[in-house]
């Protein structure tokens, strides 16, 4: 592949492209393995909505679905405790560790199967998924055990730490044991190590990349994180696979999340992050979820809901693809509903109120343990 063409399949506006393809290919009866029902696309929009008015009496205070809004997980605003010992620091040192700790969490946000849950030291409280492992990740980081020097100054992620994690360590911080398994360990634990060797000192250096305007445009936190991280992943080009009639398709999920929860820790800062609109939603199993549970999506074949597929596969990136695609219309739907426009509220306000929860609300209904209704195996570095 051309340098150029490498390049474009790193933005977000290829990442749509191909997903519009996607759309009509499916649209035009070609796929074997989708068809697209726009009643189902409108129960989606009302799924959204429905949980969007439960958890939010006021669309004004959506906050963005980051990594952020996991370290609240159970009402408790974990950061906020931690900040105080950071008092005295410049601004931009307070965001660098903010961004050393969403990077890493972020990076172990992968799938953590149905089995695993994290059982939290001071509260007691018991969290799984998602929440658990950002919760997890947290006590990691606010432990000391990303930094090269725990007891003296805990809270900052160093590439030195990172390199020489193992897989036992973050088994230990995550309570990993025989009957509270987690997917994916040995791949997490890779990916950190390989952050370890990118050649940043530590991961909120991307701060010092970012940070060169007061008016940082979202697409360039993306740009600079596939830029800086690309050779972490498995693959060379990253989170893009071959479609047989599309041909390369762009996703980028973890680094658009990770891009996501860049937001706040620039905006603390006091820069101002725009075009938000830019990056695209998140091509993940509970927004895809909630296209085939609502029926927007309607598998064509009995083993799409029987087997396990790895993240190449025709019909996962089929159904990815078909994930950005429709996002972009549901958030269209949701905001014409709530009379609110694009500014007031973007798509990654869109994804919190939102997709991802009603993607979650359906999955309980119709599946013992929530999980997704396709499942795809993961080693920790895509979903």
């Amino acid at each position: 592949m051309n340098p150029a063409e490498l390049a474009y399949l790193r933005t977000p506006a290829a990442i749509r492209e191909r997903a519009e393809k996607m759309l009509k290919y499916v649209e035009d009866g070609r796929s074997v393995w989708f068809s697209v029902d726009p009643n189902g696309l409108e129960a989606a929009v009302q799924a959204t909505l429905a949980v969007t008015r439960q958890r939010f009496a006021d669309p004004a205070a959506i906050p963005f679905h980051s990594r952020w809004r996991h370290f609240e997980a159970g009402g408790h605003d974990r950061w906020s405790a931690l900040a105080g010992r950071l008092a005295g620091f410049p601004k931009e040192e307070i965001a660098r560790r903010r961004m050393d700790l969403a990077v890493v969490s972020v990076l172990l946000d992968a799938g953590a199967g149905p089995a695993w849950s994290y059982r939290e030291p001071g509260t007691g409280e018991t969290y799984a998924r998602s929440e658990g492992l950002g919760v997890a990740s947290f006590h990691m980081f606010a432990n000391g055990a990303f930094s090269r020097d725990a007891k003296g100054d805990p809270l900052r992620v160093d590439a030195g730490r990172l390199a020489a994690l193992t897989p036992m360590d973050i088994a230990m911080g995550f309570q990993v044991k025989a009957h509270n398994p987690l997917t994916g360990l040995e791949g997490r634990a890779e990916l950190l190590r390989k952050l370890g060797g990118v050649g940043l000192p530590r991961p909120g250096a991307l701060f010092d990349l970012i940070a060169t305007a007061n008016d940082v445009k979202a697409a360039s936190i993306l740009a600079a994180v596939l830029d800086k991280l690309s050779p972490i992943w498995p693959l060379p080009m990253g989170d893009v696979w071959p479609h047989p009639a599309i041909g390369m398709v762009p996703f980028h999920k973890l680094s658009q999340w990770l891009s996501y929860s860049l937001v706040e820790p620039l905006e603390g800062a006091g820069l101002k992050v725009v075009a938000l609109d830019e990056l695209t939603g998140l091509p993940e199993y509970r927004n895809g979820g909630l296209l085939v549970d609502a029926g927007a999506l309607r598998p064509k074949q009995r083993t799409l809901l029987e087997k396990t597929f790895a993240a190449g596969d025709e019909p996962i990136v089929e159904w990815r693809a078909l994930t950005v695609a429709l996002l972009d219309r549901i958030a269209q739907h949701v905001r014409g509903h709530l009379g609110l426009d694009a500014e007031r509220l973007p798509l990654v306000k869109v994804l919190e109120a939102g997709t991802w929860f009603a993607g979650r609300v359906l999955a309980a209904e119709r599946r013992p343990g929530g999980g997704p209704p396709i499942a795809v195996a993961s080693d920790g570095t895509v979903f």
